[in-house]
């Protein structure tokens, strides 16, 4: 019996995590679209989204991922909480850099 709760629970877990990254994604695409990539896109050219998967990109590890997002924040003084810095990061994981 404790098994079978035990296994729910973490099925309910489970997908409840499933909305929250959905939640997570979308909120992290919305910072990225407003004060991202017209950066990028003056900065790199075209829709700025190129500065992610060019070949000689600064970005080479999940940890790296985190340490140019908290910069960005901190250079650009756009004053995002750890929990935006969060889904910035997962929504660029997981649209392009697939750590």
């Amino acid at each position: 019996m404790k098994a079978l709760l035990l296994i729910s629970w973490s099925l309910l877990l489970a997908s409840h995590d499933a909305s929250a990254t959905e939640a997570q994604l979308q909120a992290g695409k919305k910072l990225v679209d407003t004060h991202c990539i017209s950066c990028h896109a003056s900065s790199y050219g075209g829709d700025g989204s190129g500065i992610y998967t060019r070949d000689y990109r600064k970005v080479r590890s999940f940890n790296g991922l985190k340490a140019q997002v908290t910069n960005c924040n901190t250079m650009l003084n756009l004053k995002w909480f750890d929990d935006e810095e969060q889904q910035v990061v997962q929504y660029l994981n997981h649209t392009y850099y697939h750590f």
